[in-house]
């Protein structure tokens, strides 16, 4: 058979977010605004001799890495987004960006407890008004890079990709393929899908804007009150957030990564529309493969199995499935 016939059966594997181009813009604009504010706090407190500025300007450099790790994601998932390489697709490099952003920020939550338990052993001397200013300053564009990152669910359309393996008696195999088409969803199921790589990019400017206010309301109590103390308590607090956080995105992300089972609801929609008639589902397997797109590879026995495209047809309205592999195996009743 000829390679050109074989088009209206074949299809990509491109299971970007719908939102892919405008977060990476989004990513890449607030990795500039962190770099030109880090730059301008290292100068300046190089110029100045301020340890404050210069402190705050290396800890932001720490998250001007992380970000950069992000827009790199989304970059690379764009570039190798066709590449036959990735069997499917390259919707993932996002979650491995977030995973290893959110090892980041528990390695900045550990350095922050550090340095805040030995200032409570041996407290250090605090120039009030300069690490206000300081601290005001990174507030503010930390909550412009927060507003840049806010999380806008993926809406997308899904593809109803079909591989169906048709097994009967005789062991002949019917091989069926449906095009390419859009579809919405119903049964609650919407094709909004979390971008763990716009999430950990927000919560590294989120924490910095959280330890900000922090600092700023400890800075202002000890300034007043001269317990020098509040300062490294706060800290410690900052670090325990900041440590929930990146754990919660460590396992979302992680999950991902291990095709752990993608939506319990889901699953219990596909089962409920194809078992009906002595069908019955004997396995199931559903994962994501990228923001908001899941994939499903589902065995069905029956005593009068149908063509697999028929049971794919029942569900090519859940738009969240975007590739999809149904196999019937006939099993009759005994006699």
């Amino acid at each position: 058979m000829h390679a050109d016939s074989l088009e209206p059966w074949t299809h990509d594997h491109v299971f970007l977010g719908a939102q892919h181009a405008q977060n990476e813009r989004r990513t890449w604009f607030v990795v500039a605004l962190t770099v030109a504010m880090m730059i301008a706090e290292i100068g300046a407190g190089s110029v100045f001799g301020s340890m404050a500025l210069l402190a705050d300007g290396w800890h932001m450099a720490t998250h001007a890495a992380a970000l950069g790790i992000a827009g790199l994601a989304y970059l690379l998932a764009r570039q190798y987004a066709r590449h036959a390489r990735f069997t499917f697709g390259t919707g993932k490099f996002g979650e491995l960006a977030a995973f290893s952003s959110a090892i980041i920020l528990l390695m900045i939550a550990i350095q922050i407890a550090y340095e805040s338990v030995l200032r409570l052993i041996a407290p250090v001397p605090i120039a009030y008004g300069e690490a206000i200013a300081v601290a005001s300053l990174g507030l503010c564009v930390n909550l412009v890079s927060a507003w840049l990152l806010r999380d806008s669910h993926d809406h997308h359309h899904g593809h109803a990709h079909g591989h169906a393996h048709d097994h009967d008696d005789d062991g002949d195999h019917d091989h069926n393929d449906q095009d390419d088409d859009h579809h919405h969803a119903h049964d609650g199921h919407h094709g909004h899908g979390h971008d763990n790589n716009l999430r950990s990019a927000y919560l590294h400017v989120l924490a910095d804007a959280a330890t900000s206010v922090l600092a700023i309301t400890a800075l202002v109590i000890g300034a007043f009150s001269g317990w020098r103390w509040t300062d490294p308590a706060v800290g410690l607090v900052g670090s325990v957030v900041i440590a929930s956080w990146a754990s919660g995105l460590v396992r979302d992300a992680g999950a991902v990564l291990l095709d752990a089972s993608a939506d319990d609801n889901l699953e219990g929609v596909i089962r409920a529309r194809l078992e009906s008639d002595g069908d019955r589902v004997t396995d199931l397997h559903l994962w994501q493969v990228g923001p908001g797109h899941r994939a499903a590879v589902i065995s069905l026995v029956s005593d009068a199995p149908r063509q697999p495209a028929i049971y794919k047809e029942q569900l090519r309205d859940l738009e969240n499935l975007s590739h999809v592999t149904v196999e019937v195996e006939h099993c009759p009743h005994p006699d």
